[in-house]
């Protein structure tokens, strides 16, 4: 008798502490259905013919692809995100090297100065840029679609974040055995802070791809559509055919899904460690 009260007393007690978890997981899980509802509807849209007689067909993803020209647009998106994306690495692990290591004059204010930069949209220095670059003869180039971006204040400060949580230690072991200061950033601290590194490339890639402004306003050939260019001229040629065009949106957003779910473990450690040392 009172083992069976003193069991039941205990599982009353265990239902009540377990509350909390239950209400977190019944909000989350709203939370998701909430998110994933607008992309069950694009996806369900693309794939059904509408009318009366809907059934489910793959025939507006073939449609849309050729439609669209997205064999161009693909790849000229790929080429500037790639480009952009190992141009901000590089820029980034250089300059964050120097902050976190390095001992200079002014370096709080450079800091200061590149931190600054995050809240200047690109919007803002539209006309300064685009003289620069038609000054230099850049326009409907690729460079008018890398240069303006190859460097970027959040890719220095996450960078600078994450070497200062690498310990110097290994740095002077390694430049007593000879290595100068490339070797070290490159043998030793990149591959230690390669979940900053996936961190910086997922932000720069999948911004990149997401890029309508650059395309819009520095170029104007044609052989130099990209992604979000092309699924714009797209919108404004079959804005009644919504199955059709909810398959280009799938096909201009597959990529960076995929992009993601490979990388999103090392992207939730890049962004956790960089900020546990100032």
């Amino acid at each position: 008798m009172i083992a069976s009260f003193l069991e039941g007393d205990y599982m009353k007690n265990n239902i009540v502490h377990k509350i909390p978890q239950i209400l977190s997981f019944l909000i989350l899980s709203g939370g998701v259905i909430l998110v994933l509802s607008p992309l069950f509807v694009v996806l369900y849209t693309s794939l059904t013919t509408g009318g009366a007689d809907s059934h489910f067909t793959f025939k507006f993803y073939q449609e849309a692809w050729h439609r669209g020209n997205f064999v161009l647009a693909f790849f000229n998106s790929s080429l500037v995100a790639i480009a952009v994306t190992f141009s901000q690495i590089v820029t980034s692990a250089l300059a964050g090297y120097a902050l976190a290591r390095l001992q200079f004059r002014g370096k709080s204010f450079v800091l200061l100065l590149i931190i600054a930069t995050l809240v200047i949209p690109i919007q803002i220095l539209v006309i300064p840029i685009f003289l620069i670059l038609r000054n230099a003869n850049l326009i409907n180039t690729y460079w008018a679609l890398i240069l303006p971006t190859a460097a970027n204040g959040f890719g220095i400060f996450l960078m600078k974040q994450y070497f200062m949580t690498i310990p110097i230690e290994l740095e002077q072991a390694a430049e007593l055995d000879g290595a100068n200061r490339l070797q070290v950033i490159w043998h030793i601290l990149l591959p230690l802070a390669k979940p900053a590194v996936i961190t910086l490339f997922l932000f720069t890639f999948i911004g990149e791809w997401n890029d309508l402004f650059k395309p819009l306003v520095f170029t104007s050939n044609p052989q130099l559509t990209t992604v979000q260019l092309a699924l714009a001229s797209f919108q404004e040629q079959f804005t009644s055919d919504w199955s059709l065009l909810m398959a280009a949106v799938v096909i201009a957003t597959i990529p960076v899904i995929l992009l993601f779910i490979v990388g999103q473990k090392q992207f939730i450690q890049g962004v956790g460690t960089t900020g546990l040392k100032n």
